[in-house]
């Protein structure tokens, strides 16, 4: 057995593997998964596999004994409901905010400017850390 091992994706793909990452002694598996609005996911990631079959794939590989976690990052609004979404389907949560502008344009084009500002990350982080306690999710605050 070969460890530790973290995957990281956005695609339910990585499902076709299950055979091979059962063979591993220490693995994870992590989706990005930013908010649990659909029309918000497809504003920022419009190429991207729905949040309705990345949580599906993380249920998938979390019920038969694959340690799984989620990536809130970067934290867009509507995120808050993913905390009921992940119950039983992940070990543990990350959450981060925007560190980057390449999607300023998104975010004014949308209206969304005040998902950048540091009072919506400060309010979020502590609503989401709240929230996922409270479900018993581990959570940890990149920021």
């Amino acid at each position: 057995m070969v460890g530790p091992v973290t995957i990281q994706t956005k695609s339910p793909l990585v499902l076709r593997d299950i055979e091979t990452l059962k063979k591993f002694g220490d693995i994870e598996v992590g989706f990005t998964i930013t908010t649990s609005d659909e029309a918000i996911r497809k504003t920022f990631e419009p190429n991207a596999p729905s949040i309705k079959e990345r949580i599906e794939a993380l249920d998938e590989l979390h019920s038969i004994g694959i340690k799984t976690f989620a990536m809130i990052a970067p934290l867009l609004p509507k995120a808050e409901g993913l905390v009921t979404r992940l119950i039983g389907k992940v070990d543990y949560v990350l959450v981060d905010k925007m560190n980057y502008h390449y999607a300023d344009w998104v975010y004014s084009k949308n209206g969304l400017e005040y998902a950048r500002n540091r009072n919506f990350f400060e309010e979020k982080k502590m609503e989401l850390a709240n929230a996922f306690k409270r479900e018993n999710i581990a959570c940890q605050l990149l920021f």
